[in-house]
């Protein structure tokens, strides 16, 4: 039975491109220069207030030196660990800043090609992706980084001294050894960025498996049945994507599988609508379902 138009209802028609290849690779290239274009001003306007921003990223770790009586201070090992150190600094912060226009010469570049149906269920995915990627990061940012660092931090032999001169001088009295934390820049920075991004992209999960849901590739069944396999694969993933710290993994993961739940509610939700419509365009009938048992049972099947 074919679908019927439902009455006053905009035709989902697709805007009308038939251009050549090489228009569309001369418009790929437009998009792409634009976005190149943005990301260097935004790069180059970043460079010039890269301390700032530094100062930013360092703060979990002054909080953490703070809290033990210690100096907040790093050092570079190298002469010019300080120019690549800002230059890194300047290419982060300016992707993150020209974000929007990339994104918007991409949908630009894509937009054509869709339904207007597709456009409609494409656009909240792309508002919803950099939004769960900032929550990601902030709460890498506010919450987990400050922990870590307070726990690496309990391996140095300072007890409350104030400086590292004091607790070697105190080594020294001692005939031991002296454990300080003098920590390169670079390797600082490259681990909280790591913690970032990992906590990042670990939230784009539910989007994700969301469009997968929309798209057909996956179901709200399917992805219950997998469930136990989905937590071993999830532990996998907070073990390589975070340091060898242990906390830190597990933060990771009790924040990453009540997201595959969710993932799960979300894809329900969407089927749930899509049946919904289909039955209203008389494509299905009151008593069929595309997707086949109910979803309770579904997840019980996950959950045996």
């Amino acid at each position: 039975m074919s679908a019927k138009p439902l009455p006053g209802a905009v035709p989902d028609e697709i805007e009308d491109s038939s251009a050549p290849l090489i228009e569309h690779l001369a418009e790929l290239r437009t998009r792409l220069i634009w976005s190149v274009l943005a990301f260097v001003a935004a790069m180059l306007a970043c460079f010039f207030v890269w301390q700032p921003i530094y100062g930013f990223l360092t703060r979990p770790l002054c909080v953490a030196l703070e809290a033990r009586g210690q100096n907040c201070a790093l050092v570079f090992l190298s002469l010019q660990e300080g120019f690549f150190l800002a230059f890194s600094i300047s290419m982060m912060a300016g992707l993150v800043l020209a974000f929007p226009v990339i994104s918007y010469q991409m949908w630009r570049f894509v937009a054509p090609g869709l339904y207007r149906s597709e456009k409609n269920a494409f656009l909240p995915f792309l508002i919803a992706s950099p939004f769960m990627f900032f929550l990601g990061a902030g709460f890498a940012y506010y919450i987990v980084t400050p922990m870590a660092f307070s726990f690496f931090l309990t391996f140095q032999d300072t007890g409350t001294l104030a400086s590292p001169e004091a607790a070697e001088a105190a080594a020294r009295e001692a005939g031991t050894a002296a454990m300080v934390f003098q920590g390169s820049a670079k390797a600082y920075l490259n681990l909280t960025m790591a913690f970032i991004v990992a906590f990042g992209l670990c939230f784009q999960l539910p989007v994700l498996l969301t469009l997968l849901g929309r798209a057909g590739i996956v179901s709200a069944r399917g992805l219950a049945r997998v469930r136990k396999y989905a937590l071993v694969g999830i532990l996998v993933l907070a073990a390589v994507a975070t340091p060898p710290d242990v906390m830190s993994q597990i933060i990771l993961f009790l924040v990453v599988y009540p997201l595959y739940e969710v993932s799960i509610f979300l894809v329900r939700r969407s089927e749930r609508a899509r049946e919904a419509r289909l039955r209203a365009e008389g494509v299905l009938g009151p008593n069929e379902s595309l997707y086949g048992e109910e979803d309770e049972a579904a997840a019980a099947d996950g959950k045996a």
